[in-house]
């Protein structure tokens, strides 16, 4: 299984343990909302009460030191979910750095030429 398939299954589940396992100690998390920073114990603590839910997560690419995912995410604080464009590093085999980038999405969006 992949690095960031075994990531995704282990936040969809709430595995915090398994996170742990994914995660490096080093880790650093730069999400696209505010200037923030957050390390490993941020991310599990996020995972561990439900705030972020994802779907459709899709692995676009990985190797051995790089990663491409995205996915629709949506927040219990009832902000607009958003489409989350995620790039990833690892380092001995698990996640040392992640940064992402979103484009929210409305209750009224449609994709162009859908209808």
């Amino acid at each position: 299984m992949s690095i960031i398939a075994e990531y995704n299954e282990a936040w969809e589940n709430g595995n915090l343990e398994a996170l742990d396992e994914v995660i490096h100690d080093e880790f650093v998390f730069n999400p696209h909302i505010g200037g923030a920073t957050m390390s490993k114990s941020d991310m599990i603590g996020f995972a561990g009460n439900d705030s972020v839910r994802s779907e459709n997560n899709r692995v676009l690419f990985e190797n051995d030191e790089v990663g491409m995912a995205h996915s629709v995410v949506h927040f219990a604080n009832g902000s607009t979910s958003e489409a989350v464009m995620s790039f990833i590093r690892f380092k001995d085999g698990k996640i040392i750095s992640m940064e992402t980038g979103a484009t929210p999405l409305s209750d009224d969006y449609k994709l162009v030429g859908s209808e």
